[in-house]
């Protein structure tokens, strides 16, 4: 499969994604099939396999399927059904969607693959208050059906320790000589309740104010509201906010999106962006940096966002 289409939306300012449906069926109480469609963004599908020969692991619990040979590497391989708690019967899953982002690579058993979309994540929607919501991180509406956005950076953090985001240690909170934190307010903009809070845990945690935005669309509404009342008290914008941390995958407005915006305003123009996404490779970053982020950090990295944070409200 071709990724060549999302590498050109990842280093433009489009709005734009593209997800690969897929499916992880389950049965109702009286046995009938009811299908369930899912996506994840192409710029996370590293490719898409039948499912090869598994090395059961006798340590690993129900989630995890086992391990797999891909060419010159082992990887995890979950499966999605029981992380869903799906009810599945006797219905056997075949495909492996391989997945590759913070760094590492890990597969995910489903039951079928059918296509890829391209949408505006303007027609991306918040999840609502539904069964599996906490992994959801946005759902498309299509004609016949509504497709679910996983969230699989929580999903692959909860089995690959390696990929997580803890809360930061104290001893990993530096102290910054001559920065009054605390006189310092950061809007944070992530889809990802999960990630979201371990981000701005961590830097409350080093003594930062801190604003939440779900998506880029809340934190440019947040961002006009201060510049608003900026020019009702005749105060520049840096008093009010010294930083943007942004994601780049989420509804309404992807970070990329929100940052171009941001560039677009003579009065934000000292307004720094931070770019902490799980996409961040080195083609991207040089980008991104284009787009008019000044740092890009690939997540897991909380000790580098406080370290960056410091550097860029100092």
């Amino acid at each position: 499969m071709s990724i060549t289409q999302t590498k050109i939306l990842l280093e433009s300012d489009t709005n734009e994604l593209e997800i690969v449906e897929f499916r992880v069926d389950e049965l109702d109480p009286h046995g009938n099939l009811v299908p369930c469609h899912y996506g994840v963004n192409v710029a996370k599908v590293r490719e898409i396999i039948r499912l090869p020969e598994v090395t059961k692991s006798l340590s690993a619990g129900d989630a995890i399927e086992g391990m797999i040979k891909l060419r010159d590497k082992v990887i995890t391989v979950l499966n999605l059904s029981r992380i869903l708690n799906k009810n599945t019967g006797d219905m056997k899953a075949d495909r492996v969607i391989v997945l590759e982002f913070n760094n590492l690579m890990v597969g995910v058993l489903v039951h079928s693959v059918s296509r890829i979309y391209r949408i505006s994540w303007k027609n991306v929607e918040a999840p609502s208050m539904t069964a599996h919501s906490d992994q959801v991180t946005g759902l498309v509406k299509m004609d016949d059906r509504i497709i679910l956005v996983l969230d699989f950076e929580k999903i692959v953090a909860e089995f690959c320790t390696s990929s997580a985001l803890k809360p930061l240690e104290p001893e990993q909170l530096d102290e910054a000589p001559n920065h009054d934190r605390s006189s310092k307010t950061i809007l944070v903009a992530d889809d990802s309740p999960f990630i979201r809070s371990t981000m701005c845990g961590a830097l409350r945690g080093a003594g930062y104010r801190v604003i939440e935005a779900v998506n880029g669309a809340e934190a440019w509404d947040t961002i006009r509201g201060i510049m608003h009342r900026c020019t009702e008290e005749n105060s520049p914008f840096g008093s009010k906010l010294q930083l943007l941390i942004t994601d780049v995958e989420m509804p309404q407005m992807d970070g990329l999106h929100l940052t171009s915006t941001i560039r677009k305003e003579e009065s934000l123009n000292d307004l720094p962006v931070i770019i902490f996404s799980s996409l961040a490779s080195e083609d991207n970053i040089r980008k991104w940096h284009d787009l008019g982020a000044q740092q890009i950090l690939t997540k897991p990295d909380l000790p580098n966002l406080v370290k960056f944070a410091d550097q860029y409200t100092c």
